[in-house]
């Protein structure tokens, strides 16, 4: 028997939907985070094929993204309301509905069977006929429900529209105003695009292009980044030989565009101090000579996570520190030319890609991460030489934790600001939701 063969047999024989099931349920756990949940799920079936990748990728993470309005729906037509299910009963119906609602080519008895014996087999036999009868109700309407009145109710109408939790829609509301409210929460369903920075210590643009090509991944220039493209077309990223060769990593524009406002000289030392993975860290590194970056972070977990990224890459400026930044290290005081503060935030901004930070974020806690920011920020401005630069950043819109931050810090400290802040927003700008600023330190 060929290799092929036996691979495609492995495949055939695994049900999509009950990995898409297990993923829903392990995301009930409020500490799980989806973009670990699904990877690990995607690296556990790797002899999986594409389609089946794509299929499992697309409905656990859609089935997460529109819960809010999947159980909208579902109550509707239920007498059970959805708060009162069987928490697997609860997550089959929503991956079913959302495979009615926005999976047009997959067959409504497909859907329906799949489901009835997905119950039976998770030991549900007494529910079967109440998941058909659920489904076989929804798809007869096709999904069509009487969604809340957008002008009498216009936050529970958006919550539900966009799945979005309402303490969250209001949130945003107070933060930008109503056309640019939608846009954001309908920026977050937008297609989500790849870009990769070229390791360009190994290879020039154009020779990654031709390594990606012959593995059958579409790459595209971007504009005013000429180390970076947009890629499309790919299967799993990470088995593919070109990444595992370390000769490009995966980087969002807007952390990108980090690296460029830190506008490194070739010597410069530079401290990264909420570093991991070590996207932005590597990034600045590949601008520099005989300069240097020290990545640090809190953790062994995310200090290793770094040192795999730097090994793959095979880059030697960069050196690792399990560091905590509230904490002053008196070795380093005065002693670097950029300090890259990206820190911990609400994370707001990438929605898009981790859908579960909606569904976790504590509005009240947001005003403790931009009291914490304030006091990382109090402790790494002393790392700056005067002349020096620091860029602060974040991956949220939220006015506390970006603008609020950066006046609070120019008032404070002896740094005025090099430029105007940037703030992109997901649905306008084509990015991540994305905050970043320029100090210059006075001499």
């Amino acid at each position: 028997m060929t290799k092929d063969k036996t691979t495609k047999d492995m495949a055939d024989s695994v049900n999509e939907r009950e990995i898409v099931l297990d993923i829903l349920l392990e995301l009930n756990r409020p500490e799980a985070m989806s973009h670990l949940v699904i990877g690990a799920a995607l690296k556990k079936y790797q002899y999986l094929l594409k389609h089946q990748r794509s299929f499992i990728t697309r409905l656990a993470q859609g089935t997460l993204e529109r819960r809010i309005e999947l159980d909208y729906i579902i109550n509707q037509y239920s007498k059970t309301p959805v708060r009162k299910m069987k928490p697997l009963i609860r997550s089959l119906l929503e991956m079913s509905v959302y495979q009615l609602k926005y999976m047009d080519n997959v067959p409504v008895s497909a859907v329906c069977n799949e489901a009835v014996k997905l119950a039976g087999k998770r030991h549900f036999v007494n529910l079967k006929g109440f998941v058909n009868g659920v489904l076989r109700n929804i798809a007869r309407n096709d999904c069509t429900c009487e969604y809340p009145d957008q002008k009498k109710e216009p936050v529970k109408y958006l919550s539900v529209r966009y799945s979005m939790p309402e303490e969250l829609v209001a949130f945003f509301k107070k933060q930008a105003d109503d056309t640019t409210v939608e846009s954001i929460l309908a920026g977050f369903y937008k297609e989500k695009t790849t870009y990769i920075r070229c390791n360009t210590k190994k290879l020039t643009v154009e020779e990654l292009k031709a390594h990606l090509l012959s593995e059958n991944i579409q790459a595209e220039a971007v504009e005013g980044l000429p180390y970076a493209l947009k890629i499309t077309g790919y299967d799993y990223l990470l088995a593919c030989e070109s990444f595992q060769r370390g000769e490009f990593f995966v980087q969002d524009i807007s952390s990108m565009l980090a690296g460029e406002l830190a506008s490194p000289a070739p010597h410069d030392r530079i401290i990264d101090v909420c570093a991991a993975p070590g996207g932005k860290s590597m990034n600045v590194a590949l601008k520099l000579t005989d300069g240097s970056v020290e990545a640090r972070d809190l953790t062994p977990l995310k200090t290793q996570l770094i040192r795999e990224n730097i090994a793959r890459l095979g880059l030697d400026n960069i050196s690792v520190k399990e560091w905590d930044a509230r904490v002053s290290d008196t070795a380093s005081k005065e002693s670097a030319d950029i300090v890259l503060a990206d820190l911990p935030c609400s994370g707001l901004g990438i929605i898009g890609r981790k859908p579960d930070i909606k569904y976790h974020t504590d509005i009240e806690k947001i005003e403790q991460l931009a009291s914490l920011q304030r006091e990382i920020l109090t402790v790494v401005q002393e790392y700056v030489k005067p002349g020096g630069t620091l860029v602060y950043s974040t991956c949220t819109i939220s006015r506390s934790e970006n603008e609020e931050n950066a006046a609070w810090f120019e008032k404070n400290f002896p740094f005025i600001r090099d430029g105007s802040a940037k703030q992109l927003l997901p649905g306008i700008d084509g990015t991540d939701g994305f905050f970043m600023v320029k100090f210059r330190k006075k001499l």
